[in-house]
């Protein structure tokens, strides 16, 4: 793909080389990244996660969901350049979709603020993206992945369910419920979100494929959230995705269904009869 540049050297236009953002020691890129960040009361992990960072990103993009905490100071004091975005609604999901709509890069990552995703893993997302993929999505169980915030509970039904969503859908995931995933700007127009809690990272991982786009899976680690208390419970949350999954089915149904009965078709039938 022609966004794989390498990265210019000293005799090329000046103007030029401005456009490129070195990535690492033998890769730069043209494409603006954006990296969104939902937050709730996480003041004291910002700090962590501004810091793990790359320079190189074009914006970060801090959706507050109406924090009590400071949260919007302390992320305005280590980055004077976020862009603050108050969500309106409520839940992760809203706050991802309120993100998206405010980011001006061409490649959008998405990062929670908890301090359990590690930044510097973005340099292989943005690789995989610029090297074709449409959709790179985050896996702690893919070979090099790993987790320290995971109970047996939470690992089986993350199992089961991702086993269901590859069955159904011809997927070939190794991890469904994971948040951290990076994506080209243009894919939005054609998952069309329109959830709003956590299961808004199933229902994406769902509608890339039902799209056919192509998806690289990226390992990571998750780590634990350093501070704070995390919103996410088990059962009704996995109960919630399991409604996605089963609705998300039943929409594919409905889909074929309409295609086999189109005016076009049976135009072309009554053609040939």
């Amino acid at each position: 793909m022609s966004s794989v540049l390498r990265p210019p050297s000293s005799g090329q236009d000046p103007l030029l080389a401005a456009r490129y953002r070195p990535i690492s020691s033998h890769l730069a890129i043209t494409p603006p990244v954006s990296v969104v960040i939902p937050a709730m009361n996480e003041a004291e992990n910002l700090p962590y996660v501004f810091k793990s960072l790359p320079d190189w990103i074009h914006e970060v993009v801090l959706v507050d969901g109406n924090s009590t905490d400071g949260t919007v100071d302390v992320a305005r004091s280590l980055r004077p350049g976020v862009k603050v975005v108050a969500q309106q609604g409520r839940g992760k999901g809203d706050a991802l979709i309120t993100g998206f709509e405010a980011c001006t890069g061409d490649i959008i990552v998405m990062v929670d603020a908890d301090g359990s995703a590690d930044g510097g893993e973005i340099v292989s997302y943005v690789s995989a993206l610029v090297s074709g993929a449409d959709f790179a999505k985050g896996s702690r169980f893919a070979n090099g992945g790993g987790t320290d915030d995971m109970t047996l509970v939470r690992r089986l039904g993350n199992w089961a369910l991702c086993t269901v969503v590859n069955r159904k859908f011809g997927a070939r995931y190794t991890d469904l419920c994971y948040g951290y995933n990076a994506f080209w700007r243009h894919c939005l127009d054609k998952i069309d979100l329109d959830c709003t809690g956590f299961e808004v990272e199933t229902l994406m991982n769902i509608r890339v494929v039902k799209a056919g786009l192509k998806v690289q899976e990226i390992p990571s680690h998750e780590y634990l959230r350093i501070h704070g208390t995390s919103n996410l419970r088990a059962v009704r949350d996995g109960l919630r995705v399991l409604r996605v999954i089963l609705k998300e089915r039943s929409n594919r149904r409905e889909l074929r269904r309409q295609e086999r009965r189109s005016p076009l078709l049976d135009t072309v039938r009554g053609e040939v009869s």
